[in-house]
């Protein structure tokens, strides 16, 4: 069993960076990828970014490349998403969350994703 618990977010204008942090405890070796999705009001949760957990590649959905980057720190057991160039559209409920080995399929699905934080809120004003 893994736990995830979100930090940072909040409201930012147009042009702005905010940083969102996640801190995974539990079984975090059984872990394959950690990573990011997002969900607007009255759209579907999708995709943001992934990092594999040992080896550290990374993985972005489209219109956050060259915007948002994804890093991890395996002594603190965290994943941290640095997003710039804010956008509106890019507000949403921000969640972590994290595969295990156990579960196969793409990295930008949700549905291999066993473990989900309680997610932050990103607003961004234009």
């Amino acid at each position: 069993q893994v736990a995830l618990v979100e930090s940072g977010g909040g409201l930012v204008q147009a042009g702005g960076s905010l940083r969102l942090s996640c801190a995974a405890s539990g079984r975090t070796s059984s872990l394959l990828y950690m990573g990011w999705f997002r969900q607007a009001p009255g759209k579907e949760r999708e995709f943001v970014s992934a990092i594999n957990w040992s080896g550290g590649s990374t993985y972005y959905e489209d219109s956050v490349k060259g915007r948002f980057t994804i890093s991890r720190d395996l002594a603190k057991n965290t994943v941290s998403l640095q997003m710039n160039s804010l956008k509106p559209e890019d507000t949403a409920v921000y969640y972590c969350a994290a595969r295990p080995f156990t579960k196969s399929g793409t990295v930008y699905s949700s549905v291999p994703y066993d473990y989900w934080g309680q997610g932050t809120q990103v607003t961004v004003s234009s």
